[in-house]
């Protein structure tokens, strides 16, 4: 459950682009700029808005404490790596199960990663305005929260999908909260934990769809997510390092200001990325090598526009580079993803 949601797009996407379940992902991090947060707080000034209050005003911030957009990332992976594992008619009512557990518990993750990081988001334009940091609920009310609906989402999952994708999920959550949220601000080796969390629900869709734990297919899918997810964060670690630094994270462009390491990083994970890939389709279209080699071909494709972007950012370090890489990225994964799932269409018709 990954890292990683403002509102505005001020320069980061374009107007058109990807569906908003992937190009959210860059909003959380980008979007909160400076400008961004003058200009909000200008039009509050305006309108005279004081802080909310109501029964509205606090399921609109408990709703806002899961992190909704990246939830719906998390879904949208979940249900691709479902339908690539075959999902049947007799498998379509426990893939809504599937869904709604695992978006109950990525929900209580983004909220409790925001209890644990109340103070810190409190120091940053982008988060200050969050729910906890802006004082508008309390912590306890946000553990309450967290644990309520992460419970439930594991007892959904364990009833109608099986234990094995609701190990899965719990598996994620603890990745993700009490190891990659505190990691956070001791090394930069919590992308590489962050992005493993991310990943983890295309094993937890593969399996809900009825694939095996133990099939490559599944884990490749898991490889596919961490390895974009490298290249894509490093763009968004680079545009926000200054706000990083001032609230005490370490990230790559914070331990190395020159951003040389998140570029070479961001290199290796396009060619992991195109790697995994390429063994997906001939694993998905066993029987046919000339579609295979098609396929291959045009899912290699897909990753051009962002190894170029890669290869640019880590040439030359700078906020235009990233931002074009983080663009490339938004448009990358939804692609690829709908690639693998007409190869296993094709595979098992």
């Amino acid at each position: 459950m990954s890292s990683s949601v403002m509102i505005a797009r001020p320069s980061v996407a374009p107007e058109t682009g990807p569906p908003p379940g992937i190009r959210s992902v860059a909003d959380d991090f980008v979007a909160g700029s400076a400008e961004f947060s003058q200009q909000d707080a200008g039009k509050s000034a305006a309108t005279g808005a004081g802080p909310r209050s109501g029964r509205l005003a606090v399921l609109t911030d408990l709703w806002e404490l899961t992190k909704p957009r990246i939830v719906m990332m998390i879904l949208v992976t979940t249900a691709i790596a479902a339908m690539i594992a075959g999902v049947t008619s007799e498998t379509a009512a426990p893939l809504g199960w599937l869904l709604l557990g695992v978006g109950l518990v990525a929900g209580s993750a983004g909220a409790m990663n925001q209890v644990w990081e109340q103070q810190l988001d409190g120091r940053m334009v982008r988060t200050r305005r969050r729910p906890l940091p802006a004082g508008r609920l309390s912590w306890a009310a946000g553990v309450a929260f967290s644990t309520a609906i992460g419970l439930l989402g594991l007892v959904l999952l364990a009833t109608k999908v099986g234990p094995i994708p609701m190990a899965l999920t719990l598996a994620t959550w603890l990745v993700y909260v009490p190891i990659y949220t505190p990691l956070k601000v001791r090394s930069q080796w919590n992308t590489t934990v962050g992005a493993v969390s991310g990943a983890l629900p295309m094993l937890v869709g593969f399996t809900g769809g009825g694939g095996s734990l133990v099939d490559p297919i599944g884990w490749l899918l898991v490889g596919v997510l961490v390895a974009w997810q490298y290249p894509h964060f490093m763009a968004i670690a680079w545009l926000v390092r200054k706000e990083y630094a001032g609230a005490g994270f370490r990230m790559a462009t914070t331990d190395d200001p020159t951003g040389r390491s998140a570029g070479w990083q961001s290199v290796v994970g396009m060619l992991f990325l195109g790697l995994c890939l390429a063994a997906l389709v001939w694993l998905l279209v066993p029987a046919s090598p000339a579609m295979a080699t098609l396929l291959t071909a045009t899912v290699l494709a897909t990753t051009y526009p962002m190894t170029r972007a890669a290869w640019r950012f880590a040439g030359r370090r700078d906020d235009l580079t990233a931002r074009r890489l983080l663009r490339a990225s938004l448009w990358q994964l939804p692609a690829s993803l709908s690639l693998l799932t007409f190869a296993a269409w094709y595979g098992g018709a």
